[in-house]
């Protein structure tokens, strides 16, 4: 049997929730990850937590603003100086708009920053690693969100042009043998997103949204993600893959 090859993975929003769960779902297999974000000490404490499980050095990490052109360069340099590239991940994101003031400022100043957040970090890493994606057998997965079809709207919004852009790059780059999808969680429990509205019963109202009465765990995204990404998966691409307990049915 031949042995399989380790592989180069790159995680966004890495040090927390789905994207921590990621990294220890592809390092469980004996693959290279670099996790990303912009906190450097969540991406060292998720690095070594991750390497304490599955081997020293099979986790490093650098911090950048990957809305930032500037900063995904450097991060770019980073991840390439020892090769090319097997797997993107771009997980970075969330709802990061401050509350509606009412006011036509405030509403362009939401809009703006989920699309830096959400959109901006999944494009650009992603163009800057194209280069250095491997030939044929590249995979890109994108996040997307329950939100992109049914709301909130600029955080919704975001999400949506993300399955716009994956579905670009999708007849982009069939060609080359570089599969893109983008997987898009319900509630997804044990993770940073909601924030201080994470109460338990906020959890109870999304949780009742559901066929299967049960959160989604980062586990779980990270499973469709590991799926989406492996070497076997050759066929599935320009899809949007929804995890969410049936709180949205398929379409």
């Amino acid at each position: 049997m031949t042995e399989q090859r380790q592989r180069r993975i790159v995680v966004s929003g890495g040090g927390t929730g789905i994207g921590r769960a990621t990294a220890a779902a592809f390092a469980a297999d004996g693959d290279r990850v670099t996790v990303l974000g912009r906190r450097e000490h969540v991406l060292s404490a998720a690095a070594d937590e991750v390497n304490s499980a599955y081997g020293k050095g099979l986790v490093d990490f650098f911090a950048a603003d990957l809305s930032e052109p500037e900063q995904v360069r450097a991060a770019a340099a980073f991840i390439t100086a020892d090769g090319p590239v097997d797997v993107v991940v771009t997980n970075a994101g969330g709802n990061v708009a401050s509350g509606d003031d009412g006011t036509l400022e405030g509403i362009a100043a939401g809009y703006r920053a989920n699309f830096a957040a959400n959109v901006l970090t999944a494009v650009l890493l992603t163009e800057a690693l194209l280069p250095h994606l491997r030939r044929p057998g590249g995979r890109i997965v994108h996040l997307s969100s329950i939100a992109a079809l049914r709301g909130p709207g600029s955080y919704g919004g975001a999400k949506a042009a993300v399955h716009a852009y994956t579905f670009e790059l999708a007849q982009r780059l069939g060609k080359d043998g570089i599969t893109v999808n983008a997987v898009a969680p319900g509630f997804v429990g044990e993770t940073e997103f909601f924030g201080d509205r994470g109460t338990p019963e906020f959890i109870a109202s999304r949780v009742a949204q559901t066929l299967t009465g049960q959160p989604g765990r980062p586990g779980e995204i990270a499973a469709a993600i590991k799926h989406l990404a492996a070497p076997e998966a050759a066929y599935t691409t320009g899809q949007i893959v929804h995890v969410n307990g049936g709180a949205m049915l398929g379409r």
